[in-house]
């Protein structure tokens, strides 16, 4: 059963009764999930494992050996076995004849799909080699803080021998591929006895005969590094605090300011996501006196900076003193100093092959007192690039506390970030979906119609803030639309949109989770019905808070935070036919309808100059999955055409000119092309979804 080690160090989580009978193959993938189950062992994407395993070949029939190790752009602790390559070892052996030296290393990649094992489409990585080489059958490569924290110091040499002795040895800088795998080899080869190495600023190779030893010594080295520099403190991190961090609320009130002007000033060429951070290690650095000189260093290991840009951008902000508004004025200043920089350092270092010079804005910023702040084109990249600054954070404490913390020299980090085989798995990506790096705020998003809405932008890459009045049916909605589409995509808000608190407060809560809001989605209803002298005040009222009121402090909402960004936006007003055309026993409904269509169009007067762009959905008769037809509203609408309450999808149906009936997704779909640049250049518009009714056809 799994077991703890002792304080500062790393559980033992491997279950000898449920790894009982697993194939290699299988033990290979089990160790992995283990190992990247622990932001301390390695980060998402980082680190790569391997496993050296016989098997009967497809073409032969004969015992052969088969090298199982992670694929290219996987995650250990979420791979699967289709998530390994698996290569010929003789294969990969030969590939020593054909080797030309290091100004060659690179063609070594375009030999290794020739060494596919049994026609497996999971492409190999550049750290093929250094598993191949180590004559070991299992091997593990992970990218532990404590670890790289020695890796990332000046004398890290002396350090590793000092915690270790001679059971892990010391590698200089060596860029992933060919060369290094041959490295590893001769370590290997003279250290019989090595159990592991510390690659300087990269991470710790380990290697054992099986899954579990491999396992076992991969956390025990991991776990003897963090009590050594547990016993090594000595005085404040990062040279002591500097400046007092805000409380909770206010980080997030300047967060949820800066987010969107940011977001705003970096998306002329595609559209950014953001992410905010201000746990503990977050607040730790940038409250400390040693901010400044520390970010400028740069990060170490190469996933750390592949992930974060040569630095971060650290603004100039006292919280003793919080000026939002001055910090405000002096982004742009900020900005474009960081683009200078970048450039100028794309110019130190571009070779005559080298790639376009890439995005020039920093991907992580800092605020002093408040926070991280870092911007990707999807969310879940922005997230992962906070969780690797908080690695390098931790590595920096750690090198500084015992040593020079040294960041990687800039050349080879350029060499990195533009490396051609970088280059080119760039440009093997698929192109980006049509709402890609977008943010749709739906009202009404537990319902049929939001759902519905926010189902179709989510397949299409946008990120999805749901907002409802009904906490069951949100959750069950967040849930539903989380698990497929992913926990990154999605946010949930209760919301009553008559409240003007409460709106405001949804969007703050968006800028601050996604870093703006792009497109508005306002569908939030009720229904109800009455014959005009049965109408009374409180109906006609409830009609007009929400159907009117609403839309109202929802679109001021959206529009105040669109034109802070300065990137324009897209509303959709999901009306009703019953807007343009009246219907009995319903003059509250049809008349706050109306209301709803001709505020879009003075919004889509006023937007314009801004970029924004306002149209409107007029559904009719969407009775599946809405929740407004559930109950009374079904009843009083099939008493007012004499009718079962069950007749009346059917009504509805013959009645349109289409003789179709209305469904959610159709509406979605109409959504979607307002939402989309397929209407780039329409504004003030309404779509008809109602299968044909000449009575609302637009004059």
């Amino acid at each position: 059963m799994p077991s703890t080690n002792a304080a500062n160090s790393l559980a033992n989580l491997w279950d000898s009764a449920k790894a009982a009978g697993m194939s290699e193959p299988e033990l290979l993938r089990y160790r992995s999930n283990l190992l990247g189950s622990d932001k301390r062992i390695t980060n998402y994407g980082g680190g790569n494992t391997s496993a050296k395993v016989m098997e009967k070949d497809p073409l032969t029939g004969e015992e052969v050996e088969v090298l199982w190790v992670k694929g290219s752009g996987g995650d250990v602790g979420t791979i699967k076995l289709d998530g390994f390559s698996t290569l010929y070892m003789d294969k990969l052996r030969a590939l020593k004849k054909l080797y030309r030296g290091l100004a060659h290393e690179d063609e070594m990649v375009g030999y290794l799909p020739h060494c596919t094992f049994n026609l497996n489409p999971r492409a190999a990585s550049i750290d093929t080699p250094l598993h191949a080489f180590v004559p070991r059958k299992h091997v593990d490569h992970m990218h532990p803080d404590a670890i790289i924290a020695i890796a990332a110091a000046e004398n890290s040499k002396e350090l590793t021998r000092q915690i270790f002795g001679e059971e892990i040895g010391w590698l200089p800088w060596k860029r992933p591929g060919f060369e290094l795998g041959l490295w590893l080899e001769k370590f290997c080869l003279d250290n019989p006895r090595a159990r592991g190495v510390i690659l300087e600023s990269h991470g710790l190779f380990t290697w054992a005969d099986t899954a579990e030893e491999c396992y076992l010594l991969t956390i025990e080295i991991i776990s003897k590094a963090m009590t050594w520099f547990a016993g090594e403190k000595s005085g404040p991190a990062f040279g002591g605090e500097k400046v007092k961090a805000l409380p909770p609320a206010e980080r997030r009130a300047v967060a949820e300011r800066l987010m969107p002007i940011i977001r705003g000033m970096i998306s002329a060429s595609e559209r950014k996501l953001g992410h905010f951070e201000d746990s503990e290690a977050v607040l730790e650095f940038v409250c400390s006196a040693r901010l400044d000189e520390l970010a400028a260093l740069g990060t170490s290991c190469p996933d750390h900076f592949l992930r974060t840009k040569i630095r971060p951008l650290v603004l100039a902000f006292d919280p003793a003193n919080p000026d939002i508004d001055g910090l405000v004025a002096t982004l742009p200043q900020a900005i474009a100093a960081y683009r200078e920089d970048y450039a100028a350092y794309y110019e130190r270092c571009k070779r005559a092959d080298s790639p376009a010079m890439r995005d020039p804005n920093a991907v992580v910023y800092l605020v002093p007192g408040v926070g991280m702040i870092t911007f990707a084109r999807d969310k879940a990249t922005a997230r992962i690039s906070g969780e690797f600054y908080v690695n390098a954070i931790n590595v920096m404490r750690g090198a500084s506390s015992v040593s020079r913390y040294c960041g990687l020299p800039e050349q080879e980090a350029f060499d990195i970030e533009y490396w051609l085989l970088e280059e080119a798995k760039l440009q093997r990506m698929p192109k980006p979906k049509a709402l890609a790096g977008k943010v749709a705020f739906i009202t009404g998003g537990a319902g049929g119609i939001g759902k519905a809405t926010a189902n179709r932008f989510l397949q299409d890459g946008a990120c999805v803030v749901i907002a409802d009045i009904d906490e069951t049916a949100l959750a069950a909605a967040h849930k539903e639309l989380a698990a497929a589409h992913g926990a990154d995509q999605v946010r949930s808000l209760k919301l009553d949109v008559t409240d003007e608190a409460g709106v405001d407060h949804s969007f703050r809560e968006s800028a601050v989770e996604f870093g703006g809001v792009d497109v508005l989605v306002s569908n939030a209803g009720i229904s109800s019905s009455a014959p005009y002298d049965e109408t009374d005040l409180a109906m006609w009222n409830r009609n007009m808070d929400i159907l009117a009121k609403g839309y109202f402090l929802v679109s001021r909402a959206a529009f105040r935070l669109m034109k802070r960004q300065k990137i324009g936006g897209e509303m959709v007003f999901i009306a009703s036919k019953n807007g343009l055309a009246a219907s009995p026993n319903a003059a509250a409904y049809c008349t706050a309808k109306a209301a709803e269509i001709h505020l879009a169009r003075c919004l889509a007067l006023e937007g314009a100059e801004f970029g924004i762009r306002v149209n409107v959905v007029n559904p009719d008769a969407v009775l599946r999955g809405s929740k407004i037809w559930t109950g009374e509203w079904r009843e009083q609408r099939a008493a007012a055409y004499n009718m079962a309450p069950d007749e009346l999808e059917e009504h509805y149906r013959k009645r349109s000119m289409l003789k179709r009936s209305v469904y959610p997704e159709d509406i979605a779909e109409a959504t979607f092309f307002l939402a989309s640049d397929m209407s780039a250049k329409s504004t003030g518009n309404i779509i008809n979804v109602d299968a044909g009714n000449a009575q609302s056809f637009t004059r």
